[in-house]
């Protein structure tokens, strides 16, 4: 089973998806894009398409002139019936090369906030893990309207949606199922100001807040990352290096 992974930003890893991948014996490709690494277009040299999160918005494509390529991969891989995952700012380059309208500059959603799945995503085979709501971390400005043909899966009190699925396979989540605690706290090492800009008060609550709500949040981020890893179908690529990538 091959993966590519494409990071749009520094220090944004796969947390939990990385250990449901390790767990299924994936072997991962994961191209820096935002240090100018080229993304490989073609779907059939993986088995599944993982797009991280990012500071930048899903429309700055003259900061970051990858992402046109990027949100029209994402419908590469759907098309080619291949399993998908975006996250955050990936979701918002699912939903953009799915025909969603970006909305930018909302006020922000950050830590750890309840999100609560839609009729249809509790029988969804990813958001079902949230039961009837979990406290996931957040941290976006930028959401998205559904994509035509997506199936709305979760919400929250802030933000109408938070996770759709597009055919088989195809997951946008706006949420940070993948960030564990320990993401979270490399987060606040990395991204300090940037977060007291935004949260002032954080440093001071978040030992608390991670207290309360981190261990149920790891549970369910990783059982949602383990749902979405089954989906994949094993194709008989070839096994290829991506970009800056990795393998066992």
């Amino acid at each position: 089973m091959r993966v590519l992974v494409i990071e749009n930003f520094p220090h944004t890893p796969l947390g939990q998806v990385e250990t449901a991948l390790d767990e299924g014996g994936a072997g991962l490709d994961i191209c820096r894009a935002f240090a100018g690494e080229a993304i490989p277009t073609d779907p059939e040299a993986y088995d599944a398409l993982v797009v991280l999160g990012g500071g930048q918005d899903a429309l700055d494509d003259a900061g970051s002139p990858w992402l046109p390529a990027v949100a029209k991969l994402t419908r590469d891989y759907g098309a080619a019936d291949k399993a998908v995952l975006g996250i955050c700012l990936g979701a918002q380059l699912v939903a953009r090369g799915h025909g969603s309208m970006n909305i930018l500059g909302r006020p922000i959603e950050f830590g750890w906030r309840e999100v609560r799945p839609t009729a249809a995503g509790r029988e969804d085979p990813l958001i079902a893990a949230l039961d009837e709501g979990a406290p996931i971390f957040h941290w976006h400005l930028d959401t998205f309207s559904l994509p035509p043909h997506a199936v709305h899966l979760a919400a929250s009190a802030q933000t109408e949606v938070q996770a759709f699925r597009i055919g088989r396979a195809v997951y946008g989540i706006q949420f940070h199922f993948e960030a564990h605690r320990g993401v979270v706290e490399g987060w606040n090492r990395h991204f300090y100001d940037e977060i007291a800009s935004y949260v002032p008060d954080w440093s001071d609550r978040h030992a608390e807040e991670a207290a309360r709500h981190g261990a149920i949040a790891d549970r369910v981020g990783l059982a949602i990352a383990r749902a979405w890893v089954g989906l994949i179908r094993k194709s008989g690529s070839g096994r290829l290096e991506g970009p800056g990538g990795r393998r066992p």
